[in-house]
C-alpha cells in the first residue's frame, strides 16, 4: 500500500505513535508518505520506503496568522495525485481530519477518490476538541472520515459522550519498540546520577498543566524523607517554571535533575527503578508503556487510559488523581523491597510486551484493507 501520514511532528504522543507507524509500515514494504511542516522529531535517518513532503508555512503580509490549514490541504492533493496514494492516515483531529475532508473533496473533483482515516489521540478530544469553538467541525470531520481509531476504550467512550458521533470507532492501542526500549546496561550513568546507590524515580512529559508535575515533585519529597532518591524530570513546558520553584521551597534542588526535551529517552529509563505520571488525564499513557517496556515499574493516576496499560498491584499502582500521599507510599513500597521491585520489574516487561509493535502493526494493516474495501467512490 501506498499511506499518506498526516500528524504533528512533535515530541507529543500523537507525533510519535505516527512516526513509528510509518517507520514499521515501511519495513514491513509499504511506501509511507509523511506530510506535515517539519520533518517528525523521530524521523532522524534514513528509512527504505519512507518519504517526507514539507508543508509550505511562509508567511504573507495580507494574514495576520498563516493559513496552515489551506496550504496543508493543498500539498494533501498534490501528494494523492502525484504519488498515487492509496489512502491518508491523519493523527490528531484538529485540523487534520477536516483538512483531510476537503482535500478528498477536491480530488473528487478530478476524478480521484481517496480514503481517510483519523486517529484520535487524547487532547484533541476531551480538550481542545470538545471546546464550543472547535466541537461542530471535529464532530462533523470525524462522521466524514472513512475509518475512525482511538488508542485506548477510555478515549473511545469519552469521544461518545462527548460528541454525537455516527461511526464506528475501532480500538487499536499504542505500541511500542522493543528494539528500542528495553532495559539496557547504563551502570555507569547510574553511578553518575546516584553515587550512593540511591533509588531514581523519573517522569517524562510536555509540563502541560494536566501532567500536574508539581504532584511529582510532592511524591518525590515523600519517598525522598523515608528513602535516598533522585529525581529524573524530562521534558519542557509551560510548568517547568512553578515545578522549579517547588524544588527550591523544599529544598530538593541537589537531588531533582531538570534535563529538558531528551532524544535517547529509554537511555534515561534504563537506569530509573519507578515511573510517575499523576496526569490528570491521560488517553493512553504512552510514556508509562515506554517505561514498563524498559522493566521500570509505574506509579500513575487512574485516569483515562492508564488503568488499560498499568495493572494496579502487579506494573505498579493506580491512585485517585492528586492523592500524591498514597502514590509515594505506593512507591515506598515498591522501593523499599528488592524483591518485591524486581517483580514488579517482570510483571512491567511481560505487560509492555502486550504492546509491541510487532503485534499491532497487523491490526492497523487489517484495518486498512477493511476500509479501501469497503470505500465508497
Amino acid at each position: 500500500m501506498k499511506i499518506g501520514i498526516v500528524c504533528y511532528p512533535t515530541y507529543g504522543g500523537s507525533g510519535v505513535v505516527a512516526t513509528e507507524l510509518g517507520i514499521g509500515l515501511a519495513k514491513r514494504g509499504h511506501e509511507v508518505h509523511f506530510i506535515t511542516y517539519k520533518r517528525p522529531a523521530r524521523l532522524t535517518t534514513f528509512q527504505e520506503n519512507v518519504f517526507y513532503h514539507e508543508v509550505d508555512t511562509d508567511d504573507y503580509p495580507l494574514f495576520e496568522y498563516t493559513p496552515y490549514d489551506t496550504a496543508l490541504t493543498s500539498k494533501l492533493v498534490d501528494v494523492v495525485r502525484y504519488e498515487n496514494l492509496d489512502l491518508l492516515h491523519v493523527h490528531y483531529a484538529i485540523p487534520h481530519a477536516a483538512v483531510a475532508y476537503m482535500a478528498k473533496k477536491i480530488l473528487l473533483t478530478q476524478g480521484r477518490y481517496v480514503p481517510v482515516i483519523t486517529t484520535l489521540h487524547g487532547t484533541d478530544i476531551t480538550l481542545v476538541g470538545n471546546d464550543r469553538a472547535f466541537a461542530p467541525v471535529v464532530e462533523f470531520s470525524i462522521n466524514k472520515s472513512d475509518g475512525v481509531t482511538a488508542v485506548s476504550n477510555s478515549l473511545r467512550q469519552q469521544t461518545y459522550d462527548y460528541f454525537n458521533i455516527n461511526k464506528e470507532i475501532e480500538v487499536i492501542y499504542n505500541f511500542i519498540d522493543f528494539d528500542r526500549f528495553r532495559k539496557s546496561n547504563k551502570d555507569h550513568f547510574k553511578m553518575a546520577i546516584a553515587p550512593e546507590g540511591e533509588r531514581i524515580l523519573i517522569h517524562v512529559s510536555n509540563f502541560r498543566k494536566v501532567k500536574r508535575v508539581e504532584d511529582v515533585v510532592q511524591i518525590f519529597h515523600r519517598v525522598h524523607q523515608h528513602l535516598p532518591s533522585k529525581l529524573l524530570l524530562i521534558g519542557d513546558g509551560p510548568e517547568r517554571r512553578n515545578a522549579e520553584e517547588l524544588c527550591r521551597e523544599l529544598h530538593l534542588c541537589n537531588d531533582i535533575r531538570f534535563l529538558g526535551k531528551q532524544d535517547a529517552i529509554e537511555e534515561l529509563m534504563a537506569v530509573a527503578d519507578i515511573f510517575l505520571i499523576p496526569s490528570e488525564n491521560e488517553s493512553f499513557g504512552l510514556a508509562a508503556l515506554e517505561a514498563m517496556a524498559c522493566e521500570v515499574p509505574v506509579i500513575s493516576s487512574n485516569a483515562g487510559g492508564l488503568p488499560e496499560v498499568n495493572i494496579h498491584g502487579q506494573t505498579g499502582f493506580l491512585s485517585d488523581v492528586g492523592n500524591v500521599e498514597e502514590m509515594a507510599n505506593y512507591a515506598i513500597q515498591i522501593l523499599s523491597n528488592e524483591d518485591v521491585l524486581n517483580r514488579f520489574r517482570e510483571n512491567a516487561l511481560a505487560q509492555a510486551k502486550r504492546f509491541d509493535i510487532a503485534n499491532i502493526l497487523p491490526k492497523y494493516e487489517q484495518y486498512y484493507e477493511e476500509i479501501l474495501k469497503a470505500a465508497v467512490y
